[in-house]
């Protein structure tokens, strides 16, 4: 039996892929809550209309806080326990290249993740609009909106811990090379279009600033996103280990040779 593979089979789960299997638990534990309250408390959803966010306290508050706390630990440099995936916008994660960078292929590299991204961007809106005919027909109503809201935060780390189907347009080998990583939210979030509430709005705007500013950062930093030019993403320098596909096979030392001759091709 080769020696990296047996090597590889006693490794153990890396801390943060616990924390996030964790998180994973925790997601699943809300949806199924979501769920009970639309059974027998419903009324717990009358926070999601107009400015009924003041009127009363239900355990929906609770949800909004953590997912505004998610969001606004997206736009700071946190390195505890968050992917550097989510956090590859911040210089405090960029480790350059010695070499002198490569411009015209990191131009291409940009030019190719970014026509892949609004590949996604384009059927996700197809999603979206598709929920908003339900809702207009009457087929979806409000609570019906927020609990696919609810099921696409479950999804989320779906994508990250066992499976991405975005990967399948992306064309990405992990989620830490993910040119769409922090797309997560406004993903999440886009059913709230069809939504008037301040519970429901507040949250559809603020996952517009982090996705606007991810944007903004990828055009004006577009080292800071790429392997080519960032060593921190790099399988070879991995910390997270969150890719089950990937990362095993790739700590000998093989992917880092093919890198360097990507680099100086």
């Amino acid at each position: 039996m080769d020696i990296n593979t047996e090597t590889n089979r006693k490794e153990k789960m890396s801390k943060t892929r616990r924390i996030y299997f964790a998180r994973l638990f925790g997601r699943s534990i809300v949806l199924a809550a979501a769920i009970f309250l639309v059974i027998f408390y419903p009324s717990a959803f009358d926070v999601l209309e107009g400015f009924r966010f003041f009127a009363e306290f239900s355990v929906l508050h609770l949800l909004w806080l953590i997912w505004i706390i998610d969001m606004v630990l997206q736009l700071m440099p946190v390195k505890a326990h968050i992917s550097i995936g989510s956090q590859k916008q911040f210089l405090v994660r960029f480790r350059p290249i010695k070499e002198a960078f490569n411009y015209q292929k990191l131009k291409q590299h940009v030019i190719t993740t970014t026509r892949s991204a609004y590949k996604v961007f384009i059927l996700w809106g197809l999603l979206t609009a598709a929920i908003g005919v339900l809702y207009g027909f009457g087929l979806l109503d409000t609570v019906s909106v927020f609990l696919i809201s609810v099921f696409f935060y479950v999804a989320d780390l779906i994508c990250v811990l066992i499976w991405c189907p975005f990967r399948l347009i992306m064309k990405n080998k992990c989620c830490t090379t993910c040119r769409i990583f922090n797309w997560d939210h406004l993903m999440m979030f886009t059913p709230f279009l069809f939504l008037r509430g301040f519970y429901t709005q507040t949250l559809l705007a603020l996952s517009f600033v982090v996705w606007l500013i991810w944007e903004l950062c990828i055009m004006m930093y577009p080292e800071r996103f790429s392997e080519i030019t960032n060593l921190a993403l790099r399988c070879s320098e991995c910390t997270d280990k969150l890719c089950t596909q990937y990362c095993r096979k790739l700590r000998n030392g093989k992917q880092d040779k093919k890198e360097k001759a990507e680099e100086q091709g």
